[in-house]
């Protein structure tokens, strides 16, 4: 599929399992949880249960981490190698690029800054530290749906116009209900499993590098 309008598109990225090589938030936990009660909230999330905000709140609590150790542990923190290429290119041709998360905006931001990327428009949780731990705030969250702690579909769609051309990138269950809205899905995981179940149709991606080359092709 040949852009013929760049300037029309938008790009929506999600974070975990996308840029970032891992989850970052879920690979915090073994290393920094006081106990063992993580694994049950996870498990319930995993089992529909409990939804994302319930999940992390729960599991911030129990969270023993001091800023410190926090910024120390997301500098090592990898990207895919291809997201800077790809945020170079978009950039170079007028294309907007927005991230949507379900993680924290204190940690996307260290990890983003650790690597050079500035001046990209992120909506996340938020996050920031007090005397007695981590506070969470969940300004995205949906008085409808109690699935995301984060809306990304009111966030996506506010980013749009009625003739905008959107292209979502994601992984995970909380990409689901907004890549329904995009003209072109990059899929891989549970997303992908998503498509392939409702038979959709999506493109499905093994690391940013399939995107890039996709873009490369389709921009003119």
């Amino acid at each position: 599929m040949k852009i013929i309008n760049p300037e029309k598109c938008t790009v929506f990225f999600d974070f975990d399992n996308t840029i970032a090589t891992c989850d970052v938030f879920d690979s915090m936990l073994p290393h920094f949880s006081k106990d063992d009660l993580w694994v049950e909230l996870e498990k319930k999330w995993e089992k529909g249960k409990i939804g994302s905000r319930a999940c992390l709140e729960g599991q911030i609590k129990g969270l023993s981490i001091t800023r410190k150790s926090l910024d120390q542990y997301l500098a090592h923190i990898k990207l895919d190698p291809y997201f800077k290429k790809i945020i170079k290119f978009l950039t170079t041709s007028k294309i907007k690029v927005i991230i949507l998360s379900d993680n924290f905006d204190y940690i996307l931001q260290r990890i983003l800054n650790y690597h050079a990327i500035k001046n990209l428009r992120v909506y996340s949780n938020k996050l920031h530290f007090a005397k007695d731990g981590l506070v969470p705030r969940f300004p995205y969250r949906s008085k409808k749906c109690q699935v995301c702690a984060h809306c990304k579909t009111k966030n996506l769609l506010a980013n749009v116009q009625p003739d905008s051309i959107i292209i979502y990138i994601g992984d995970g269950r909380s990409d689901i209900c907004p890549s329904q809205y995009a003209d072109i899905v990059f899929a891989k995981a549970d997303l992908l499993k998503h498509f392939q179940e409702k038979k959709l149709i999506c493109l499905a991606y093994e690391g940013l590098k399939d995107v890039y080359d996709y873009f490369k092709r389709s921009f003119v």
